[in-house]
């Protein structure tokens, strides 16, 4: 006798979209009823997945020029060794500006892998949707661009009192996402626009390589918003993990993309990624709005984000989409990677290649950490070391407090990341934005919130 689904009903099973296999399954083998308890219980409680035993090969898109660069390049292997093993993954590649962050296992800065069926949410990290923007002014004075952009524009913690709008249909969309629809994301989505955090965050203006015309690039990513959804999203991938995968690395716990935590999981991050880019342009808007000017052109890209092929997820941790399949607002295919404060924002576009994966760096990346760097300074004053790299630009700390982790010395060696590109085919330059000015949020810790809370005096 042939079952329906009102039969598996009738024993007790819920309805889900494993249903039709099930059935087709028990119809084929013409299975009796305890025959059917005992298929059942391989469909809810399947065995664990493993990890791999050795982890799979990945393309390394890096090498390392100088002895400082040889311990970065060996811890960034060290961790792609480990997190190659995680069980969805089906090909990976690191980039030039990598670095390892976190612990071992963990996906690096400029790593990029490519998932079955899974959206890992510490691969893309808290910051979900850090991205560019540039709009090109046309002719008109770089220092009067950078003026106006200052009163624009508002870094440091929270959220600013001059709120912008968030339109109304961007909010229907977070209310009617589960994963967004809470008190606190509503209020982040509101107060968090304007706004673009601090770290290596900025707000860059310089001049068209090609054309001489006045640029403006912005560096942010989804703010406090973006971040509570990761906070939720990984209590949900930890669920998965401990279920279906207990015995791979915490981190690296996966939202199944079938099931209906997955769908809608990858409707936020969508929405996500329409309020990052909002939050972009309502900057670039208020800034041509305040210098009376229409803007030439403007365009943007996400690089730290998960971008959809079918049922493969390509989580990109610091790496710049080359391939318009994955950037559907796509400018001629245009792309923005800026190396640091004293370099050019480079505008590139390029094609998907074996080793690439259709992906390029997206900075000049580190080769040790904030505090480390900080160490290698102390015998000059920060007013010595900024004095000294900043020489010729109109640098500005949003906070007043010079951050030399941000300063040109702490990052990679921009000729070697552009020779790297070359030589590793990951895209081509066809335009440099040559700097000229730079607001950064500064060291925030200085007066940090909280501390000045703990230093109120005893009334």
């Amino acid at each position: 006798m042939k079952i329906t689904g009102k039969t598996l009903i009738d024993l007790g099973y819920k309805p889900n979209k494993w249903f039709a296999k099930a059935i087709e399954h028990i119809n084929a083998n013409e299975l009796s009823e305890n025959e059917i308890k005992d298929y059942m219980k391989t469909i809810l409680h399947p065995e664990p997945i493993e990890p791999f035993k050795t982890p799979l090969a990945y393309f390394k898109n890096i090498r390392a020029e100088h002895e400082e660069e040889r311990s970065n390049v060996e811890q960034v292997f060290e961790t792609m060794n480990t997190l190659m093993k995680t069980p969805t993954i089906i090909k990976g590649a690191v980039m030039p500006d990598a670095c390892p962050t976190g612990g071992i296992g963990q996906i690096p800065v400029g790593g990029v892998v490519a998932t079955k069926n899974a959206i890992h949410p510490a691969m893309h990290s808290a910051d979900i949707c850090c991205s560019v923007m540039m709009t090109n002014f046309g002719k008109i004075e770089p220092k009067k661009v950078l003026d106006v952009a200052h009163n624009v524009t508002h870094f440091g913690f929270g959220g600013r009192k001059d709120l912008f709008d968030l339109p109304i249909e961007l909010e229907n969309k977070i209310k009617e996402n589960t994963f967004l629809n809470n008190e606190k994301s509503i209020l982040l989505s509101k107060t968090n626009l304007g706004t673009q955090g601090d770290g290596n965050h900025f707000l860059f203006i310089g001049t068209s390589e090609n054309t001489g015309d006045t640029i403006m690039v912005t560096h942010h990513g989804s703010r406090g918003f973006g971040a509570h959804l990761y906070k939720n999203a990984m209590k949900v991938a930890e669920r998965f993990r401990k279920q279906i995968s207990p015995k791979t690395i915490k981190k690296n716990a996966w939202i199944p993309f079938d099931t209906k935590e997955g769908v809608e999981y990858w409707k936020a991050l969508q929405i996500i990624r329409e309020w990052t880019k909002l939050n972009h342009n309502i900057l670039h808007a208020k800034t041509c709005e305040d210098l009376g000017i229409e803007p030439v052109l403007r365009f943007w890209n996400e690089h730290n984000f998960v971008f959809k092929d079918e049922d493969v997820f390509y989580h990109a941790k610091g790496a710049t989409p080359l391939d318009d399949k994955f950037v559907p607002d796509s400018y001629k295919g245009l792309r923005l990677i800026p190396l640091n404060m004293a370099e050019p924002v480079l505008i590139v576009k390029g094609e998907t290649t074996e080793n690439n994966l259709g992906f390029a760096p997206h900075g000049a990346g580190r080769n040790i950490s904030r505090t480390a760097h900080k160490k290698k300074k102390d015998t000059q004053t920060i007013n010595e070391v900024f004095n000294e790299e900043t020489k010729g630009l109109d640098i500005r700390f949003f906070s007043g407090n010079v951050d030399i982790s941000e300063l040109p010395s702490a990052y990679k060696n921009a000729n070697n990341v552009q020779k790297q590109m070359n030589d590793f085919g990951l895209g081509e330059v066809v335009d440099r934005i040559m700097p000229y000015g730079c607001i950064m949020a500064g060291d925030t810790l200085i007066d940090a919130p909280w501390k000045k809370r703990k230093s109120k005096p005893i009334e």
